[in-house]
């Protein structure tokens, strides 16, 4: 996620790079041409005032949508963030009473509130990794014991299987009487939510945009890189400025890659790449926060911005 407030050009230039350098090739060309008088053919500039409207109400459009995505995609793991806290202190404040009132041994109970706990966090990484199709599950290893973490391995949808080991330990520790019998009432709730959140980002990550959004409005934009320098040349060199032809048609067609870009770009949050939803942060969160309530004190650094983005 880009935190800064300025931003690289060179970034920005370089992700529309092939829009840009088409629209000078174009632009120098038909003006040469025009001005060697090797062509004489001009368009009213209400053509591109036409053809540029529509290209930004697609342009438009598309970006409110892949806003929405994007911010519906952090909502989510926001709300990940909270009920993890949540899960973490019922699981803490539950096993502590039965410890409190003789049902089970603090040893016992120190045991089985460190698993949860460790599993829930891994539940997060391994969201994380699940989402950006990353394999690097090793990272989620140090949270399981050595045959779970095998048992892990073999699953095929990874978050889930936690969460359902998750369910699975609920009801054993209920009858452990580690929980009390009502406990899972508050609990269980929580766990559906875990997976309804999963879910969701599954949607984002496996559902684009219609792909007739995407394909008009690149055809849009190439059509309007191609016929603004006609658009512009008569005008510009009735006025005696016609060597203006290939900067302004830059700046226009420089404006309208941008916004293109800008929701190509944010269509999918869970790419790891700059703009994407800080999932590797987010993660070290709930890791932290989790362990803190367990009582420890060695906790993994809170991960700061690179150079303005926070990954």
């Amino acid at each position: 996620m880009i935190v800064k407030k300025n931003f690289d050009l060179r970034i920005v230039f370089w992700n529309i790079r092939y829009e840009t350098g088409i629209t000078l090739v174009i632009a120098s060309a038909i003006w040469l041409l025009h001005r060697y008088e090797a062509i004489d053919v001009a368009l009213p500039f209400s053509v591109a005032a036409i053809l540029g409207s529509a290209l930004a109400i697609f342009i438009a459009f598309r970006n409110q949508s892949a806003y929405g995505r994007w911010w519906e995609a952090r909502t989510i793991w926001g709300g990940i963030i909270n009920n993890s806290r949540i899960f973490a202190r019922q699981i803490i404040a539950n096993t502590d009473n039965a410890v409190a009132i003789g049902k089970a041994a603090p040893e016992v109970a120190e045991a089985y509130k460190k698993e949860m706990v460790y599993r829930q966090i891994a539940f997060a990484h391994a969201l994380r990794l699940h989402l950006r199709r990353q394999t690097q599950w090793e990272e989620v290893q140090p949270l399981l014991s050595d045959n779970e973490f095998m048992d892990f391995q073999k699953a095929q949808n990874k978050p889930n299987w936690l969460l359902h080991t998750q369910g699975v330990r609920l009801k054993e520790a209920m009858r452990m009487e580690l929980l009390g019998a009502f406990d899972n009432i508050s609990m269980e709730p929580n766990l559906a939510a875990f997976n309804n959140w999963q879910g969701a980002c599954e949607r984002i990550k496996n559902t684009p945009l219609p792909r007739n959004y995407h394909y008009f409005t690149r055809l849009f934009l190439y059509t309007f890189i191609f016929i603004i320098p006609f658009c512009l040349i008569g005008d510009f060199t009735k006025m005696g400025i016609d060597h203006l032809v290939p900067p302004v048609s830059f700046l226009l067609c420089f404006v309208f890659s941008v916004m293109n870009r800008v929701g190509e770009i944010n269509e999918e949050p869970f790419e790891d790449h700059i703009q994407d939803i800080p999932m590797t942060a987010l993660c070290n969160t709930i890791e932290r926060d989790l362990k803190e309530q367990l009582g420890e004190t060695d906790l993994p650094k809170k991960l700061e911005p690179v150079n303005g983005y926070l990954y």
